[in-house]
């Protein structure tokens, strides 16, 4: 930052709460990516003398797709919470 700051009262950082709901929203965003990712791993399985059993993609997909719900369901339930105000934050200290 130099010392011909256009706006010099603003402030280096975001607020705490600013921050933590950005990077929910960053994960929210990266959910699919990692989805993908980890959908695309039993591809690598292959060995090439003895062929990849059915069943363990399977569940291995399932399971993915099913912790893939739970981690969105955490994150949209950490978006929907209200935000915490500088008054309730000093009526708990």
């Amino acid at each position: 930052m130099s010392r011909d700051d256009p706006n010099p009262g603003t402030p280096l950082f975001v607020e705490r709460q600013t921050y933590r709901r950005r990077r929910l929203v960053d994960g929210v965003r990266a959910l699919p990516v990692l989805g993908v990712a980890l959908w695309t791993l039993p591809l690598l399985w292959a060995v090439p003398d003895e062929p990849m059993r059915a069943s363990t993609a399977l569940i291995y997909i399932f399971a993915v797709w099913f912790w893939l719900a739970v981690g969105a369901g955490v994150l949209v339930f950490a978006l929907r919470r209200p935000p915490v105000t500088a008054t309730a934050q000093e009526d708990d200290g």
